[in-house]
């Protein structure tokens, strides 16, 4: 493969290799190895906590974990050919079903978590917060699992996300729903 060839998601479906990667505008981009202890704690927590929130709301949202593609399709595009982003974030919330299909979720997620290591973190709080906030993801957090800290960001309806606001103690509001919040001890 030729990290400086621009690909689709038609060409993403072919590689039949077990090497983890996005595609960020037609663009491959590696993924880290397994994440750690802390990084996998940080995302059972966050998964758990939202799935048995919507199933005991009897919720239509669908809680999804990493690996999972998320294919952002310009446009509208849905055919495989026209898609060049692909992501597998660490945790997302879909509430509308008709963005799932067999293969993923075609189309921007409600919530989207990434979860920080050494390796990814410039990654998320740039590249990965543009591409999000371009393509209508409503909440996005970026979990900080060694300094037991979350930011979450907002998009507002100029299509921008908000500042941010940063938790380090008590709870954090999931935006997305109604009344809900996750506490961060539950997290860490």
């Amino acid at each position: 493969m030729d990290l400086n060839k621009r690909y689709t998601y038609a060409d993403y479906l072919t590689w039949a290799d077990d090497k983890m990667r996005e595609l960020i505008n037609g663009f491959i981009r590696m993924m880290s190895p397994a994440p750690g202890t802390l990084h996998q704690m940080a995302s059972m927590s966050i998964s758990a906590n939202l799935y048995h929130f919507i199933k005991r709301n009897k919720g239509k949202c669908k809680v999804f974990h990493a690996p999972f593609d998320v294919r952002l399709p310009q446009n509208g595009e849905k055919a495989d050919e026209q898609i060049y982003t692909v992501v597998q974030p660490d945790i997302c919330v879909v509430c509308d079903p008709t963005k799932i299909d067999k293969r993923g979720c075609i189309g921007a997620p409600d919530l989207i978590v990434e979860i920080q290591s050494a390796s990814t973190s410039k990654f998320d709080l740039n590249e990965k917060f543009h591409l999000y906030e371009s393509f209508g993801v409503r909440e996005y957090w970026v979990v900080f699992p060694y300094e037991e800290c979350v930011e979450v960001f907002l998009l507002q309806p100029d299509g921008k996300y908000d500042k941010g606001t940063h938790y380090a103690q008590g709870k954090i509001p999931v935006h997305i729903f109604d009344r809900y919040e996750i506490d961060l001890s539950d997290i860490f």
